[in-house]
């Protein structure tokens, strides 16, 4: 007698927790919209979770590492399950434009249960981190809400160069640019812009003038902040202005 299953019909993480969305909208990984608590106790209780889902013999490259991926969609699924829609960016590797360094993909990152869950650890804590800096960042570089136009083009110029840089310092390798236009979007949605505007203010200020494994000049960072803020408020911003030396240098230490 042959049995048949239905792998979408058995009780695996996956098949219980809907797919992952795309990340465009900061108020899905927000940390002030999403509480996070860890201690010693949640930690051994998702080190268990994970172990139980590590395949005991792997497929390795004979297999094509089925085996592994299949591992890392039920990881993801639990992590979701358990935190929320924030946490789906813990295995957004720094080899595909993303900022994790603890996960590099479930072919190498998959081994034994123990070690596996260990990385699993330190991707999940490695994403919060990076999105509750990203939220102080944001929150500093933010125009004030009363800015003239001229003024809020400055800031909007000054934001857009850092966190260009900050996506360029991220250790992200081919895919860079995507995260630096990710995170420009992330951040105008928090000055009062819809998700829409954002992303065609972004494309537009950008337009393709950054390459995959090609690390822009300063000048060209610039350019783009420049053309973002003029975009946006139809005035050039100030150039070594007196009154806004003291923010300049608050924001090049940072």
């Amino acid at each position: 007698m042959t049995l048949a299953y239905n792998l979408d019909t058995l009780p695996f993480p996956e098949n219980r927790v809907p797919r992952a969305r795309p990340l465009t909208n900061w108020d899905d990984v927000d940390p002030s919209r999403h509480p996070f608590t860890w201690d010693e106790d949640e930690e051994a209780h998702l080190r268990a979770l994970v172990r139980e889902w590590v395949p005991p013999v792997l497929s390795g490259r004979e297999g094509r590492w089925q085996g592994e991926h299949w591992c890392e969609r039920q990881v993801d699924a639990l992590i979701r399950e358990r935190y929320g829609s924030w946490a789906q960016g813990w295995n957004w590797c720094y080899r595909y434009g993303g900022v994790i360094g603890s996960w590099v993909t479930a072919v190498t990152s998959v081994t034994t249960p123990d070690e596996t869950a260990a990385r699993v650890v330190t991707a999940l804590l490695e994403w919060r981190e990076w999105l509750e800096r990203l939220a102080r960042r944001f929150a500093e570089l933010a125009p004030p809400p009363d800015a003239p136009p001229e003024d809020r083009s400055w800031h909007l110029e000054r934001a857009c160069v850092r966190l260009v840089t900050l996506a360029l310092d991220s250790g992200a390798e081919g895919g860079w640019h995507g995260q630096a236009a990710l995170v420009l979007r992330w951040f105008l949605t928090t000055t009062g812009m819809g998700h829409v505007e954002a992303g065609q203010a972004v494309e537009a200020a950008i337009g393709g003038r950054f390459e995959s494994w090609v690390t822009p000049g300063h000048t060209l960072i610039e350019s783009v902040g420049e053309d973002l803020a003029v975009g946006l408020t139809g005035h050039a911003p100030y150039r070594d202005h007196r009154e806004w030396s003291a923010v300049e240098e608050f924001h090049d230490r940072h």
